[in-house]
């Protein structure tokens, strides 16, 4: 370098913004998120961060998916299930409403194999809302069929369509859910299948208010904390700055 040559400018280093919306976090090498465990390897994580949120698996899901290593498409899946479980619904009410009890199993090994997966393809998020028409519907179908109380029925549902408008919102200001939440709210195969037990037992209005009981009381305070205060709110957000970092 001569005394005329201009000074080597210092190298620009980037730092995390807490704005930066999670698919961009994810992009970066090395980026992981908790959400059901790891990718698989290669998989590009443009998108998928929300869109497994929005599933609202939970442990039996998650344990699933990892059968597979993400390799499983979820749309195929899922537009079966929603095909199964309707048809599952139209005949097994009355008397044979046993049939309708199994819909949950059914929808379980058809949605959850694919949990995993980083579902980027271009219809891939029709998923999530796939799977709230099949829990809600279910839900609805199977209360109202089985003679418990509308105001059991409207409730549950209430507390679970709070709970992901929440949590849709809340990830659209890059404020996440805690990571425990998903598991502490069962997932919606465990919510089925808790009420397919109960249906069984002959105690399904009883299932009802004890599940609108305890995940009314378990989102409401989750939501109040993670908006109060987001350093202990989800650890997505902070886990995926970090290591991208």
């Amino acid at each position: 370098m001569t005394a005329t040559d201009p000074p080597a400018e210092a190298p620009k280093t980037t730092t995390s913004n807490p704005g930066t919306p999670p698919q961009a976090a994810a992009a970066r090498p090395g980026a992981t998120t908790r959400l059901g465990g790891p990718f698989a390897p290669g998989t590009p994580l443009t998108g998928t961060v929300r869109l497994r949120a929005y599933r609202d698996d939970g442990p039996i899901c998650a344990a699933l998916g990892t059968l597979p290593r993400g390799h499983l498409p979820p749309l195929p899946g899922a537009l079966v299930a929603l095909a199964v479980s309707a048809v599952l619904l139209g005949t097994g009410l009355g008397e044979q409403h046993s049939l309708a009890l199994f819909a949950p199993v059914a929808v379980l090994m058809l949605t959850g194999l694919a949990s995993a997966h980083g579902h980027t393809g271009r219809l891939d998020w029709l998923v999530p809302p796939i799977i709230r028409a099949i829990e809600y519907g279910y839900l609805a179908v199977l209360g109202f069929a089985q003679s418990v109380p509308a105001p059991l029925v409207f409730l549950l549902l209430g507390v679970l369509a709070f709970h992901h408008y929440d949590t849709v919102y809340r990830t659209r200001q890059g404020l996440w859910p805690a990571d425990w939440l998903f598991p502490a709210g069962l997932g919606w195969e465990g919510r089925m299948l808790v009420v397919a037990l109960f249906g069984l037992s002959g105690f399904l209005p009883f299932a009802y208010a004890a599940l609108a009981a305890y995940l009314g009381v378990l989102f409401a305070c989750e939501s109040v904390l993670s908006w109060t205060h987001p350093a202990r709110g989800g650890g997505v957000m902070d886990d995926l700055e970090e290591e991208g970092t």
